[in-house]
């Protein structure tokens, strides 16, 4: 296709194209220099990154104390701008609160599923919450049609709800994996904000070239977006666990990923929330033994990538 003068793109994807032309890799070098590039981004701070609620033996469904919620907010906070919740219910309504009392601004989530009951309630906790001032972002479901919890045509209900119910400046979207933008546009069309994860790990990627099959992730969600902004919601690397095709959890691979992805999303302007904060066992069940290795810090909430 040769090119057009009247075909516009938006500055976000100027700066993505640019980002990936002039891309610098992390080299291979020794563990240590990569430690101590991992302590310069902690220290300058990054974006965003995915609270992680549960202690050992908790897990979702068990209400989770203000407290614990402040204990580990406060470890987060000299690292991050923004902090994302999966829930409004159960303790997860005290994330947003404390993190305004701490100064993080909150992509608030309302999780959606096959419980009508609860999704009852969800939404208006996320509503009130957002009326109140805890919402900077609304998210309405976390990645409902991969697990084809509810039909679409429900989802899109939802997402209008929120919309008509809190302030017009607040930015509403649904959280997926990149393709599902793609695959439905009449729900992207409702979204304020594309709010898309991705998971090079997941679709068993090697490590050598996770970042590039993110940044193809990436381009796919903004594409579909069609000029609307696109926030990276999750992405990540596990620290132990079963392999998955090519993609091999370990200590240096979780590190080279997380730097890189940092690194990336700095050059490019891109909005970016880190998975996960803190290591949680339950995920065990879910995932394999991989799902409880997701953190910067571990389960003890000591962090997990600098020098001993």
């Amino acid at each position: 296709m040769s090119y057009r003068k009247e075909q516009v793109i938006t500055k976000q994807q100027e700066q993505f194209l640019a980002s990936v032309q002039n891309l610098d890799f992390v080299p291979e070098v020794p563990i240590e220099e990569l430690q101590d590039l991992f302590d310069s981004i902690m220290k300058d701070g990054f974006h965003g990154i995915c609270f992680s609620m549960y202690e050992d033996g908790q897990k979702p469904g068990d209400h989770i104390t203000e407290e614990q919620v402040r204990r580990r907010m406060t470890i987060l906070k000299p690292h991050i701008k923004w902090v994302r919740s999966f829930s409004c219910i159960e303790g997860n309504e005290f994330v947003p609160k404390v993190a305004k009392e701490l100064g993080i601004k909150t992509l608030v989530g309302a999780w959606i599923s096959d419980d009508k009951e609860k999704n009852r309630e969800e939404l208006d906790a996320l509503i009130e919450m957002a009326n109140n001032g805890l919402v900077d972002i609304a998210a309405v479901g976390n990645e409902v049609l991969y697990r084809d919890d509810i039909p679409l045509e429900e989802l899109k209900e939802h997402i209008q709800e929120v919309k008509d119910s809190i302030p017009s400046h607040i930015p509403v979207g649904y959280v997926d994996a990149y393709y599902e933008f793609s695959v439905h546009p009449d729900l992207t069309d409702m979204c304020d904000v594309i709010l898309s994860n991705c998971y090079p790990f997941w679709e068993k990627c090697h490590h050598d070239y996770a970042l590039t099959h993110m940044q193809q992730m990436f381009g796919q969600a903004m594409n579909a977006g069609r000029g609307k902004k696109v926030i990276i919601t999750e992405t990540g690397w596990p620290s132990k666990g079963e392999s998955l095709g090519g993609a091999e959890p370990s200590y240096e691979n979780a590190l080279k990923y997380f730097i890189n992805t940092q690194l990336w999303c700095k050059k490019a302007g891109i909005e970016s929330f880190y998975f996960s904060s803190f290591d949680e066992s339950w995920k065990v069940g879910a995932e394999g033994i991989v799902g409880a290795y997701w953190g910067l810090w571990d389960k003890n909430e000591k962090i997990k990538y600098v020098k001993k």
